[in-house]
């Protein structure tokens, strides 16, 4: 099947054969297809494949969420199909058993490349059955299981099938009540896999201070030369592991995005991770928010952006404590740094002087409004800061659906444009 009308034609055929009535969301996401097919063969284009849009939390398009009957029907309607090449399945009502169906979806067919899972009710059995399945699976690029609670036996599962799998390259399994066996173990494989470009582990369930999954991802970087993106959210790091990371960072160039956000990282840990961004290694994004920099942190950061880094675009430091000092530091650096260009900082201490030195950043140009989340006003001859929903990841849990803001993988509404491409961050 290598379009549209064969692929809906085939869904309603198998929901006869399965004697159930077919999914109103379903039909209605291929008749929008059947809609843009037209539109872009009047442009004389021919459209080669799909994204196939189910989230269940957009009101706009459905009521009724997926069950695990509708993943059998999904299953035999896109097995050996060429059509549909990403699937997004977030936020329904997706068990083990729906899970199941969908591994096999997984093994039986060639175009598949993006499935996301984000949301669902995938425990353990099913978080084994899609494991399985990657192991077999060669066409698959993209999968997203985050908030399924699929715990340590899931977490191992897919470690082991990260050792024999060959294509994959971007795996979320944030917020999944992964334990340390399995953060440990998803390190360990890492340092043999030269496919993994970028792993979410969000918030695992820790029962230790010792800081042991930090010293193995710290351990890994030194080796590993394919991972660009890795996410550590909620490892309760302090500048133990801080220093543990910069100290094997020194020696990688191919992470170009670190997020360690939402972690007890102080001045120390920030002074140590200041000496990385002074080697000037491939590091484009880092994300320090919710930490505890404060002033003394932030200096160091500036420091290093003014003197010596030339690589990184990215800088976000909201909600660290920082006041004047720091964050005047972090605006004066901008002036010399060439290369960063996106910095965030709402949820510091947005005092007069700091305000006046962002202000005078956006006014001369050097920050434009759509890469910070701060927007400066005066009100009396004193110069604020209001906050701009411009996060970095602003589109992982939700999209709207109306502006300028909406990504390419989600349906716009009526007569609203849809803005440029939003690349998959895990």
């Amino acid at each position: 099947m290598s379009d549209i009308h064969t692929t809906a034609f085939r869904y309603d055929s198998t929901c006869s054969e399965m004697d159930i009535k077919p999914h109103p969301y379903i039909n209605k996401m291929f008749e929008k297809e059947k809609e843009e097919t037209v539109i872009w063969a009047n442009r004389g284009d021919f459209k080669e494949n799909m994204h196939l849009y189910l989230a269940g939390n957009n009101k706009l398009l459905t009521d009724r969420r997926l069950a695990d009957p509708d993943c059998l029907a999904l299953y035999k309607t896109l097995e050996n199909n060429l059509y549909v090449v990403s699937l997004d399945l977030r936020y329904n009502n997706i068990t083990d058993e729906g899970a199941q169906h969908l591994a096999k979806l997984i093994e039986g067919t060639p175009g598949l490349q993006e499935l996301d899972l984000m949301g669902n009710d995938i425990g353990p059995d099913g978080a084994e059955h899609i494991a399985k399945a990657l192991q077999t699976n060669e066409t698959l690029r993209t999968l997203r299981m985050t908030g399924n609670k699929i715990g340590n036996k899931g977490g191992m599962c897919f470690a082991q099938a990260l050792q024999v799998n060959l294509t994959l390259e971007a795996l979320d399994v944030g917020d999944t009540d992964m334990t340390i066996e399995s953060v440990i173990a998803m390190a360990t494989v890492l340092n043999q896999n030269k496919t993994l470009k970028a792993l979410n582990v969000n918030r695992p369930i820790l029962f230790t201070h010792q800081e042991e999954t930090t010293v193995h991802f710290s351990k890994m970087l030194k080796v590993n030369r394919s991972l660009e993106e890795l996410h550590l959210q909620k490892y309760d790091m302090r500048d133990f592991g801080a220093t543990r990371l910069a100290e094997c960072l020194m020696e990688n160039y191919t992470l170009t995005y670190l997020d360690l956000s939402c972690n007890r990282i102080t001045r120390d840990g920030t002074k140590e991770l200041a000496k990385v961004l002074k080697k000037d290694t491939a590091l484009k994004t880092l994300d320090l928010g919710f930490n505890r920099l404060e002033d003394d942190g932030a200096l160091h950061l500036a420091d290093a952006l003014a003197t010596c880094n030339m690589t990184l675009n990215t800088l976000v430091i909201v909600s660290n404590n920082i006041a004047s000092k720091g964050l005047c530091a972090i605006a004066d650096s901008m002036k010399t740094n060439t290369s960063l260009s996106k910095v965030f900082i709402w949820g510091n201490k947005l005092e007069e002087p700091a305000c006046i030195a962002f202000a005078n950043l956006v006014e001369t140009g050097r920050l434009d409004l759509t890469d910070t989340d701060v927007k400066p006003y005066v009100v009396d001859g004193v110069t604020s800061l209001c906050e701009q929903n411009h996060h970095i990841r602003r589109h992982y849990y939700y999209a709207p659906s109306y502006g300028d803001d909406v990504p390419s993988w989600q349906p716009p509404g009526v007569h609203e444009p849809r803005s440029k491409e939003i690349t998959f961050k895990v």
